[in-house]
C-alpha cells in the first residue's frame, strides 16, 4: 500500500563539489523508493555540460538507464533547464542566451508533487554555485523545503568542504541533512583516513555519516550494502 504525500519526504541531493557522486546517490534513492512500493520522481532542475537530456553526460539519462521502472521513459521529463557548457548554471545560461526563470523549477516541482511521492531532486554543483545574478544553489534548496542529502568525497579535503556545506545549510534554516561519503576513485582512500574524516565530520556537526559508497561496477545491480546506506539516509530527520 502506498503512503500518502503527507507521509513522504522529498529529498534534495546536493554536493560539496561537482563530480562527487550526486547522480549515483540519486539513482540509489530512486531504486530504494521503488523497492518500498512508492511512486518517486527524479528531477534535475539545472543540467549543464550536455547538449540535451539524452546526451551521454546527462544525469537524467544515467538515472533512467539504471532504474528498471524508468526504462523506456523520457529523461527530458526530469530536466527543467539544460545547457551545453560545463559551467555554473548562471554562466552556462548566459552563454546560451537563455536566462533562467527562477520560478520555473519550483512550478515544475509543485506539479510533480501532485502526482509523485517522493520527489528526488538533484542539485547542480555545490551549494554556493550561482543560478542567476541573485540566486545561489542554496536558495533553490531552501525554497523547496525538501530534506537535503549531502554527498561528499571520502578522501583528503572532505572535512573542510563538508563542514562548510553543513554550516551554510544550518544558517539557511534547512531541514537537518543526511550525509553520505562516496569513494569512487580507482585507488580507494585509505581506511584510516576515511575513519578520521567520518569522526571529524560527526564530531563537529553532530550529524551521523550514513556510510561510504565505494566504486559501483554495475549501476543496474548495486551491492547490497548500498541499500543499508540509503535506508540510513532516508530515516527521519536527525537532531
Amino acid at each position: 500500500m502506498e503512503r500518502s504525500r503527507n507521509q513522504v519526504d522529498d529529498f534534495f541531493v546536493i554536493g560539496t563539489d561537482t563530480g562527487v557522486g550526486k547522480s549515483v546517490v540519486s539513482l540509489l534513492l530512486m531504486r530504494h523508493f521503488y523497492d518500498q512500493g512508492l511512486r518517486p520522481f527524479y528531477l534535475k532542475p539545472f543540467q549543464t555540460g550536455c547538449v540535451n537530456p539524452y546526451d551521454a553526460d546527462s544525469d537524467a539519462r544515467f538515472v533512467y538507464s539504471h532504474v528498471d521502472a524508468l526504462r523506456g521513459g523520457d529523461p527530458a521529463d526530469s530536466v527543467v533547464y539544460c545547457f551545453p557548457e560545463p559551467k555554473a548554471p548562471f554562466f552556462a545560461a548566459r552563454n546560451a542566451h537563455k536566462p533562467i526563470d527562477i520560478s520555473l523549477p519550483q512550478a515544475v516541482l509543485s506539479g510533480k508533487r501532485l502526482e509523485y511521492a517522493p520527489v528526488v531532486l538533484e542539485a547542480a554543483g555545490g551549494l554556493m554555485v550561482p543560478i542567476t545574478e541573485t540566486d545561489l544553489m542554496i536558495d533553490i534548496v531552501a525554497a523547496t523545503g525538501a530534506r537535503p542529502v549531502l554527498v561528499a568525497r571520502a578522501g583528503l579535503g572532505t572535512i573542510n568542504h563538508t563542514l562548510l556545506s553543513l554550516k551554510i545549510l544550518k544558517q539557511r534554516g534547512t531541514r537537518t541533512p543526511s550525509i553520505v561519503f562516496v569513494d569512487a576513485s580507482q585507488t580507494p582512500t585509505p581506511d584510516d583516513m576515511v575513519r578520521e574524516n567520518i569522526e571529524a565530520v560527526e564530531k563537529f556537526s553532530g550529524i551521523r555519516v550514513s556510510g561510504v559508497i565505494q566504486k559501483i561496477d554495475d549501476f543496474s545491480n548495486p551491492p547490497e550494502y548500498c541499500r543499508q546506506i540509503v535506508q540510513q539516509l532516508t530515516m527521519p530527520d536527525q537532531g
